[in-house]
């Protein structure tokens, strides 16, 4: 999925509790401490609507990021959406577009989804199975929701790959988890280690990934690593989180140092989605699509990603530069712009193109969003 807001901020994301006063994305209101019954903090994160695109824009919640918080553990965005009735909204709708530095984590709970992406993949993106597509060095993909689909329910989220490995090679990774059940609730570990059963699909941080399906008034009591941050939305109905509320479209998130979690629902059935892991430790800034680590980084990858799509002219660092004459390519990058090359990569080592090749698609790639007047830089 992607940011297409026109005007994305800047989000400058660090380590801990809340992110500095230059963060504006969000409610300024967006967060309500909470006790919970085990003396800890509840923080409850307001979901904001953000349409994805078009006339018949399916709208999203997005809890993070946002002004209060930019991380739950590397967790950096969460977008909610559904139940979606798509023969009123259209549905997933997201043309080509490109990632750097994060992985993308799709979990459904009902529809289907069509991902096809520059690193080779075709994937089926299905209720009960995680798609995780780490973006690596550089990454496009288009979602598109099928054909067959008339109902989208679902999450959308990102983390931010650590600086070990935010350049590894772009995959994906595909993973449906065995149910685990109990008194009234049904649990699947998609990522991470929980409820003693753990996910094969590399992370390359600690995470934790689970959704939980709960019958009316019951309750399950999670044992967790007490250096893990933890966040629980609500996709359908109420659950309460350490005994506090979290509504519908929320995100409840719980500091270090609860070495238990305890989830109950009310009177009506719950879905619910938790996600945890190790805190990043490490700044980072945010913009669009891109995660990067310095203003440098994010404008070098977006003009990247813009002259390898034809909307701007290829520049000195560009193996594309060889004309000299100024003007875009005026379409995407193929293979055999990539075999006529003397040089087969940019010229500071990375490899061209940095977003890959792509299958023919009809719909036109989504262009990058105008950089912001000010020089982006993290702050501690």
């Amino acid at each position: 999925m992607s940011n297409v807001e026109r005007d994305p901020d800047e989000k400058v994301c660090t380590p801990g509790r809340h992110a500095p006063a230059r963060f504006t994305e969000g409610l300024s209101d967006g967060v309500e401490p909470a006790p919970g019954e085990d003396g800890c903090v509840v923080e409850i994160l307001e979901p904001r609507d953000v349409p994805l695109g078009g006339p018949r824009a399916m709208n999203v919640q997005r809890t993070l990021p946002q002004r209060a918080r930019s991380l739950v553990g590397a967790w950096c965005f969460l977008d909610f959406y559904g139940p979606d009735d798509v023969s009123r909204t259209g549905g997933m709708d997201v043309p080509r577009h490109p990632h750097t530095g994060l992985a993308t984590v799709s979990w459904l709970f009902e529809g289907q989804i069509d991902h096809v992406d520059s690193a080779g993949h075709q994937a089926l993106v299905r209720p009960g199975e995680v798609n995780l597509m780490n973006a690596g060095t550089g990454i496009t993909h288009t979602e598109y929701s099928t054909a067959g689909t008339s109902v989208l329910h679902g999450a959308q989220l990102w983390y931010a790959l650590p600086d070990a490995h935010r350049f590894s090679t772009p995959d994906l990774h595909s993973h449906r988890p065995e149910p685990v059940s109990d008194d009234g609730w049904t649990a699947r570990v998609f990522l991470g280690e929980l409820l003693g059963q753990r996910s094969p699909v590399p992370t390359y941080i600690p995470l934790t990934g689970a959704e939980f399906r709960m019958e009316p008034g019951a309750e399950v009591v999670l044992d967790v690593p007490a250096g893990h941050e933890h966040g629980v939305l609500a996709a359908g109905g109420t659950v309460h989180l350490q005994g506090v509320e979290v509504r519908p479209g929320h995100l409840g998130v719980v500091e270090t140092g609860s070495t238990r979690l305890t989830l109950r629902a009310g009177d009506e059935p719950v879905i619910a989605l938790l996600i945890g892991g190790e805190p990043l430790g490490e700044q980072i800034i945010m913009w669009w699509n891109f995660v990067g680590r310095s203003h440098d980084e994010i404008v070098t990858w977006r003009a990247a990603y813009q002259q390898e799509m034809g909307f701007e002219a290829p520049d000195g660092e560009s193996p594309l530069d060889t004309a000299g004459d100024g003007e875009p390519l005026g379409r995407e990058v193929v293979e055999a712009d990539v075999e006529a090359l003397d040089e087969p990569g940019y010229a500071d080592g990375r490899r061209f193109p940095q977003f890959g090749l792509f299958p023919p698609d009809p719909k036109a790639p989504l262009p990058a969003p105008a950089l912001p007047n000010t020089r982006m830089r993290p702050r501690g």
